[in-house]
């Protein structure tokens, strides 16, 4: 037995879909008699004015540092360090900071040879370590704060390895908590 489809049935069945569909949509949000004019959009607010006279989230309006924890990217003075490594170096040193003797692109046991041992340390993944078969660096940070002196951030070694890895921002804050 075979099956035949008439063309005029699926016509006609086609053209219903299409206008159940187009009436669903009508009564969803259409332009209809019934309904009430939508009232006008209200003027558009003056834009927030930046924190403390422009300065940029987690500092002051001189450049210093004021809250290490909320300081972006791109707040401070990109340097080159060793070996050509590039980084980031935000705020003003604290008087006698352990910190002037830094570079970026040094490793984290050069970093403690010369500053001691961190108040606090942790480590947190970036957005590099969700990318499939992504085997370079900076899949993950390490950070170590120092109280009253501020935060180094480095950009991550090995898989799997979160204590090594290279200097890549250096953080200057007296006000330092020395925890994260």
């Amino acid at each position: 037995m075979r099956i035949r489809i008439n063309s005029s049935a699926a016509l006609w069945a086609a053209t219903a879909v299409v206008v159940l569909a187009s009436a669903g949509c009508a009564s969803r949000g259409g332009s209809g008699a019934s309904e009430p004019a939508a009232a006008p959009a209200p003027a558009a607010a003056a834009p927030a004015a930046p924190a403390r006279g422009g300065a940029k989230a987690g500092m002051d309006a001189r450049g210093n540092v004021t809250d290490s924890s909320k300081v972006e990217a791109g707040s401070g003075r990109t340097v080159k360090g060793l070996n050509g490594y590039e980084g980031e170096i935000t705020g003003t040193p604290a008087r006698n900071s352990k910190f002037t003797r830094l570079q970026i692109g040094m490793s984290a046991r050069q970093v403690t040879d010369l500053a001691g041992q961190p108040t606090d340390q942790g480590a947190y993944v970036t957005g590099k370590a969700f990318i499939p078969f992504y085997f370079g660096s900076d899949r993950h940070r390490f950070e170590m704060t120092y109280k009253g002196q501020g935060r180094l951030i480095f950009a991550g070694g090995g898989m799997g390895d979160f204590s090594s890895g290279n200097l890549i921002w250096i953080i200057h804050n007296p006000n330092e908590s020395g925890y994260r």
